[in-house]
């Protein structure tokens, strides 16, 4: 309708309400007549007539609907707050911002939904579209702390050299508290078990670790399957090592749904001076994540407070990395790359660890009567070490040999 009609509405409106007041004060109809002939309830009758006796026939027009007060509205100084919070932390949500202000100790506390209009009436907020939960969708949890450890690699650690480092990422399920965030250069299989070693020497072992299927993690499913370095560590704790269906990602949600928090909050358009500043960085990261900030799954309670309530003790300190290297001295790691007839030299020792290894870069693992060798994260073979003289003497035999 327009504007002209809008009017000629409104003052028919006004109009039926003078007509209905003139009934009772001039004509002598009854207020209950008046009603029934308007079709409207007595108490509007009396309404009109209050509105008339006060402010005569202007007042009889249509009135806003609009309340003088709003009792949902955010006072201006915690509005004010509150943006001020979002614009330093745009990660926060409504929840977060309402636990920082409780902690700030701000009243009236506004709620929740409070706060999500004053982002909006801000341009802080944009409702992203709401993705459909499969009727199947079951969150799960494990009922205490060190029942089942998540472990995954993560890469997207970027170092000013140009370098893309890996992050070794390790969650506990039922507290959501981080047990492993161990940066690495490259994830090698022992480069990966150090970081798991050091999380079981601070943190003690537990019953369960969930992984995917990758290298580093099991090769029981390979050509020839075989124990790597981090099975046998599991083996050696009495860790059962769990590992998810492929194409399965969600099994392992919990790590998956924290790698988007580092993203977001640590790694996104950040670079690191080196290997070192990255990890002290990220150490100071996980103690804020772990004993700071609040967790919504955990109706906003850190995952420190519920990893340590109800924290199994250790039965005693865990067989780590540094416990498998005991009683052998002189240990070293070194790296060889693998010649096209599949040997190669270590400690003046020369032996073949296959043709089809032809190109591999091996690790090896020097003890004072053994070598490891290493392809990734399996052990491919074990051979006595020989010393410098043994050497020499197996040399020097075929060349006495002739000159018999």
């Amino acid at each position: 309708m327009d504007k002209g009609g809008q009017m000629l509405w409104e003052s028919s409106k006004m109009e039926q309400r003078y007509d209905a007041v003139l009934g009772v004060i001039r004509d002598g109809y009854t207020v209950t007549e008046v009603a029934t002939k308007f079709g409207v309830s007595r108490q509007s009758v009396h309404a009109w007539l209050a509105r008339y006796e006060a402010g005569g026939l202007e007042a009889l027009g249509e009135r806003s609907r609009r309340p003088r007060t709003s009792p949902n509205q955010i006072d201006a100084h915690l509005e004010s707050r509150v943006i001020e919070l979002r614009r330093h932390h745009p990660s926060w949500g409504q929840l977060r911002l309402e636990h920082q202000l409780r902690r700030e100790g701000a009243t009236p506390l506004p709620s929740p939904s409070s706060i999500y209009r004053a982002l909006k009436r801000s341009g802080l907020i944009e409702a992203p579209p709401r993705r459909k939960r499969l009727p199947a969708y079951k969150r799960w949890e494990r009922s205490r702390p060190m029942e089942l450890w998540q472990m995954d690699v993560v890469g997207g650690v970027l170092l000013d050299d140009g370098t893309e480092a890996k992050i070794l990422t390790g969650i506990d399920d039922h507290s959501r508290f981080m047990v492993c965030a161990g940066i690495m250069t490259r994830a090698t299989g022992r480069a990966v078990c150090a970081h798991f070693a050091t999380a079981l020497e601070r943190y003690g072992a537990p019953e369960e670790v969930l992984t995917d299927n990758g290298k580093v993690f099991t090769n029981r499913f390979g050509v020839t399957p075989a124990e790597v370095l981090f099975d046998r560590i599991c083996r050696e704790n009495a860790i059962a090592h769990l590992l998810t269906a492929p194409g399965h990602p969600t099994t392992t949600g919990k790590i998956e749904r924290f790698h988007r928090t580092l993203r977001d909050e640590f790694l996104t358009a950040r670079t690191f001076s080196d290997l070192d500043a990255a990890q002290g960085e990220l150490d100071d990261w996980i103690a804020t994540y772990n004993t700071d900030r609040p967790h919504r799954s955990l109706a906003m309670a850190t995952p420190a407070s519920r990893f340590y309530e109800r924290r199994p003790h250790p039965a005693g300190p865990p067989l780590t990395l540094a416990a498998l290297r005991e009683d052998r001295t002189g240990d070293d790691w070194v790296s060889r790359t693998v010649s096209i007839n599949g040997v190669i030299s270590v400690s003046n020792q020369m032996f073949s660890v296959g043709k089809h290894r032809s190109g591999h870069l091996v690790d090896v693992w020097v003890l004072a009567t053994l070598l490891q060798v290493y392809d990734g994260a399996e052990l491919i073979k074990t051979v006595a070490r020989t010393t410098t003289g043994e050497v020499r003497k197996k040399r020097a035999e075929p060349h006495r040999a002739r000159q018999t």
